[in-house]
């Protein structure tokens, strides 16, 4: 789980009974603190605050942002490596038209010049 460094991870069981002490047997923050060893009143804050907008699916929610999928980034290279692919075909055709248009690459002598 994601959090400020050296945060300790508490399990589901943890959070919701400090909320239940709280809210269910009107325990004050510093005893439920001290009973169940937490680190910090802010953290039992933000859990009450969490179960009473969300109720147990808030204690469960992971922080952070998710972790990628590798699979997702075999198919990100995949499709890279077939837009290089056509822009370098594409590239090929602008460089080829371009230098027809110029009348580059093919002789501007006519056989009278040459002789």
């Amino acid at each position: 789980m994601a959090g400020k460094k050296g945060s300790k991870p508490y399990p589901f069981d943890i959070k919701l009974l400090a909320v239940h002490l709280f809210l269910d047997e009107g325990y004050r923050y510093s005893e439920i603190v001290q009973k169940l060893g937490l680190s910090s009143r802010d953290l039992l804050n933000d859990w009450i605050h969490l179960y009473r907008k969300e109720g147990e699916a808030g204690l469960t929610k992971k922080k952070g942002r998710p972790k990628k999928d590798p699979e997702s980034y075999k198919v990100r290279i995949a499709q890279l490596e077939m837009e290089n692919e056509l822009l370098k075909k594409f590239h090929t055709e602008l460089r080829k038209d371009g230098l027809a248009r110029r009348n580059i690459g093919s002789s501007n002598l006519t056989e009278r010049d040459t002789q």
